[in-house]
């Protein structure tokens, strides 16, 4: 077998001069035939440099200075490539240039390490392809990988080569019992944290997924809405204070719309267009997945929309999702409602007790819900239609 040998040159790049006239030098390292290039960081007039010898000659200015720097260059890359060799293991010429650099291999980096180095790459598309909740997500994984390497292992950061499909089973069953998380949270949680591994494979980080044979335990999805009879109930019931009645407003508002929280408080004047049917339109942008919500509002939404639409900037009041969810606790226990009032139960009921219920098509529903795919519709209602035929049924039954 023949001995592979590192080859260390350096060149110029002779089409970008500087302002002096000088052009960059780089090196190049090749390795079983790859390349790694980067700069030096050193300057040279090209008429100066002796390619063959590769060497920088008089009259340039600090000849001497440059030549030892690049000595020592080739010098600090030779001992990389020799203290690679001495370990006996598998490398590449990208290895070869991090050890040089000071930094780990790509076979010594680790779990948190990578991690991190994906939500910084994700934070910088805030904005661009991304929006701030998914990073806020990532960062809520990342943040509890970190709490089970500590508390299983008792130390910073695991190595990335060391990776099992037993860490994967370790790690939920710590979210599980030391932090009383459900199952579904587990398995988003679990998700975000395959991306950036995945990445580590694509780029040779990794030998290949460690988690490839993982398979999520399956969720119930038990779909949580309002009745027709408790929907009624919250419509005419009259609060007395303020606060609870605003909440009430902006959740009945959401029950014939199926707006989410945050299109909800990002609701503005523009939004609310005459459509082709001579009738007001929601018309914008869902965040969550970019796809554009077209919802026609009907009279219940319209007679909401009426009371506080004026010359804000946002039509309604901004109130925190936090605050919302306790107002809408204390509305539950006032109406005698036995299910936990949460922002995203009007969505439900919008989607189930208003269409649904309504016999609208699934498909429509699904756009007027604005998801990405029938998939999830069909995934978070399935239940509900199956209920809606049953309760036919037995009314036929019934009438017979």
């Amino acid at each position: 077998m023949i001995k592979q040998v590192i080859k260390i040159l350096f060149l110029l790049t002779k089409n970008r001069l500087n302002k002096k006239g000088e052009a960059a030098i780089k090196c190049r390292i090749t390795y079983y035939k790859a390349r790694k290039e980067f700069s030096t960081g050193l300057f040279i007039n090209p008429i100066n440099w002796n390619s063959k010898q590769q060497l920088a000659k008089p009259p340039e200015p600090d000849a001497e200075l440059k030549n030892t720097q690049l000595s020592l260059i080739k010098t600090k890359l030779s001992q990389a490539f020799l203290m690679l060799q001495v370990k006996e293991e598998t490398f590449t010429v990208e290895d070869i240039y991090l050890l040089y650099k000071g930094e780990k291999t790509q076979k010594q980096q680790e779990v948190l390490e990578t991690f991190k180095h994906y939500l910084e790459s994700l934070k910088k598309l805030i904005g661009i392809d991304v929006q701030r909740g998914t990073w806020v997500k990532f960062d809520y994984a990342f943040k509890h990988v970190k709490a089970f390497i500590k508390h299983k292992y008792n130390r910073n950061d695991y190595p990335l080569k060391k990776l099992k499909l037993q860490f994967l089973a370790d790690f939920e069953y710590y979210l599980k019992t030391e932090k009383g998380l459900g199952q579904a949270t587990i398995n988003k949680m679990i998700q975000r944290f395959r991306k950036p591994i995945r990445i580590a494979v694509a780029q040779g980080n990794l030998d290949k997924d460690p988690f490839m044979l993982y398979k999520a335990k399956r969720t119930k999805n038990s779909i949580v809405f309002l009745s027709p009879e408790e929907l009624k109930k919250l419509e005419n019931h009259e609060f007395s204070q303020p606060r609870l009645k605003f909440v009430k407003d902006l959740f009945v508002f959401c029950c014939y719309t199926g707006l989410p929280y945050r299109e909800l408080m990002d609701l503005e004047p523009k939004h609310i267009v005459i459509g082709f049917d001579g009738n007001r339109w929601i018309k914008m942008q869902r965040q969550k997945t970019s796809k554009a919500l077209s919802i026609p509002l009907l009279p219940e939404a319209e007679a909401v929309l009426d009371l506080y639409f004026g010359n804000r900037v946002y039509i309604f009041p901004r109130i925190t999702n936090q605050k919302y969810n306790s107002y809408l606790k204390e509305i539950g226990a006032i109406l005698g409602i036995d299910k936990k009032l949460t922002t995203h139960m009007a969505r439900r009921t919008f989607a189930s007790t208003v269409l649904l219920y309504n016999d609208v098509p699934m498909v429509i529903v699904s756009e007027l819900l604005g998801h990405s795919n029938m998939k999830i519709t069909q995934d978070s209602y399935g239940k509900v239609v199956e209920k809606r035929i049953s309760m036919e049924i037995n009314r036929l039954k019934g009438s017979s």
